[in-house]
């Protein structure tokens, strides 16, 4: 691998905006590791990143790139790797009305840039198309946090129950329009899209989403969200025996 150093105008951005906070991870509602500062955050999850920006054009700026440059530094000066995020190996969009979500197509990929974010220093996300930093992070900590994500993104009882929607529930309800809703999470994603939702019959193409709610505290009985490609928003509760999804406006409950 080669190595070159970052130039000055980049570097100068960096210092302006890099993350000094630490690492931390959060083991529920799902699993994700994550660094927080007063203006921008990065946060892993299984098998995506979420970053937030300084700013809501920067989340603009990406999605309309379609593209991110992941670039991985030993020190504050030196670039050992870097993985260029395109239409071609991730889906980009914004989700939550601010963060940018990159979904990876392959988990080899992912877990590559897991490997260099637990191994480096810092890491830099860059523009894809010229040499402009959005924000440089600090990895201190990442290493266990990462360590900690894996374990739990790894582990068989997280695959559980306790956090999939209940498998074959429809849900009732709605206003003036009476909807059925039927979501199903696949057992083999078809590239970004890993769960099926049927609202009266019309399938809709969505992804699965545990930490919808970001950093703050779910309300209770939260599972999961479904985030269509229409950009519609399905949230699946479940709370002893009752199971509920709100879309819209609307809570609608078990039916079957």
């Amino acid at each position: 691998m080669n190595f070159k150093p970052i130039s000055v105008g980049a570097l100068m951005m960096a210092m302006a905006t890099t993350a000094s906070a630490e690492w931390s991870f959060s083991s529920g509602p799902s699993p994700n590791a994550f660094i927080q500062t007063g203006n921008m955050t990065l946060e892993l999850q299984c098998n995506r990143i979420r970053f937030a920006p300084a700013g809501f054009e920067d989340s603009q700026d990406i999605v309309q790139k379609q593209g991110l440059s992941i670039r991985f530094l030993k020190n504050g000066t030196t670039e050992v790797g870097a993985f260029q995020v395109g239409a071609e190996n991730a889906a980009v969009q914004i989700v939550d009305h601010y963060p940018v979500e990159i979904s990876f197509n392959s988990q080899q990929d992912y877990g590559f840039v897991l490997d260099q974010l637990a191994a480096n220093a810092s890491v830099n996300l860059s523009m894809i198309d010229q040499d402009v930093s959005y924000g440089v992070f600090d990895l201190k900590g990442s290493s266990a946090a990462i360590q900690s994500l894996r374990s739990a993104c790894d582990s068989g009882a997280r695959q559980g129950a306790s956090y999939e929607p209940p498998e074959g529930i429809v849900y009732c309800g709605g206003g003036v329009v009476e909807r059925v809703i039927e979501p199903v999470i696949l057992d083999t994603p078809d590239g970004e899209w890993d769960a099926r939702v049927s609202v009266n019959g019309e399938l809709i193409r969505a992804m699965i989403a545990y930490s919808y709610f970001g950093n703050s505290k779910p309300p209770a009985g939260f599972v999961v969200a479904l985030l269509g490609e229409d950009s519609s928003e399905f949230l699946i509760f479940n709370e002893g025996a009752e199971n509920w999804l709100e879309y819209g406006d609307f809570r609608y409950d078990q039916c079957n």
